[in-house]
């Protein structure tokens, strides 16, 4: 298994403050899925996301990936593992603001052993005739396609997808999400994808509902729809 999450437990606050945010998680996640961890605000999602991500530790439990245990990564080993083997999408798109489109995107290129082509992503991002723009330039979609070319140029193993619709319209939404998808498709990547939009699991290969942090359902769609079908 790619990756096996075992028992993750996670809480903020001390004394009578504290709250229990995940309360033992056990996942497992193929090489090459597309995951949607899905649930209301409060649920733990974002707090998993980030702990998948060596961004916060866990209290309890452990995560290997592709058989490596991340509880036995020094800062350093962590550092360089988020560089070479993870992509962040988040919901803010926090580009370099005096760098052009295509400098934004060879800034994730620099980070990776094996990138992508950036001429070709940018071909397949839609992006190619903007290249010289600067953020200030682009729509919120455009931005948000930059930001999907920086995370993914590097070709890591794992893109981790924070509501990277939850700032774009309808129409921007599901070009968005096609776009994901297109990547998660063509490169292999392992896509998990935090969102509270019930729609967006429909395209995914694995769903992970989570309430009051705790997995609820967990399961795999028999067909996946295409995201240009979803409608909500």
């Amino acid at each position: 298994m790619f990756m096996e999450i075992r028992h993750i437990k996670k809480s903020f606050g001390e004394g009578e403050s504290r709250v229990e945010v995940l309360k033992g998680i056990d996942l497992d996640i193929e090489k090459g899925e597309f995951c949607v961890l899905l649930g209301p605000s409060g649920s733990g999602k974002s707090t998993l996301l980030n702990i998948i991500g060596g961004i916060d530790r866990a209290d309890e439990g452990s995560i290997r990936i592709d058989g490596e245990p991340m509880a036995d990564m020094d800062r350093k080993r962590l550092t360089l593992y988020r560089r070479r083997h993870l992509g962040y999408i988040f919901q803010m798109y926090n580009l370099i603001p005096n760098l052009t489109v295509r400098e934004n995107v060879e800034v994730g290129a620099y980070l990776g052993k094996n990138p992508l082509d950036v001429d070709e992503l940018l071909h397949t991002l839609g992006l190619y005739e903007h290249r010289s723009k600067l953020p200030n330039q682009l729509s919120g979609g455009q931005q948000q396609r930059t930001a999907i070319g920086r995370a993914i140029v590097k070709n890591p193993d794992i893109l981790l997808c924070d509501e990277p619709t939850g700032a774009l319209d309808y129409n921007t939404s599901r070009e968005i999400l096609k776009l994901i998808e297109t990547v998660n498709r063509r490169y292999g990547n392992t896509v998990i994808m935090v969102t509270h939009n019930d729609a967006i699991k429909y395209m995914a290969d694995r769903v992970v509902g989570l309430r009051d942090g705790s997995i609820r359902k967990n399961y795999r769609n028999q067909e996946r729809v295409f995201a240009d079908a979803l409608e909500w």
